[in-house]
């Protein structure tokens, strides 16, 4: 889990290598953290297999959450 963006890129970081990646898209708003956290919460308590993760990148922003493989 991260803030740093640098780990949103499937290129430099290809989410095949790993066992899941969460990226936090605050952009320079840290207001947004309580919002970001409840969004993450609530999808990980939706999917609690650690498989579901395997491979994925989610990108977690205040109205939604990406998952890119």
């Amino acid at each position: 889990m991260s803030m740093n963006g640098d780990f949103a890129d499937i290129v430099t970081y290809p989410p095949n290598n790993y066992k899941g990646i969460v990226a936090l898209q605050m952009r320079n708003h840290p207001e947004a953290l309580d919002h970001l956290m409840v969004r993450l919460r609530g999808y990980l308590t939706g999917q609690s297999e650690m498989r579901h993760y395997r491979g994925k990148l989610l990108v977690v922003e205040v109205n939604r959450i990406r998952i890119r493989e």
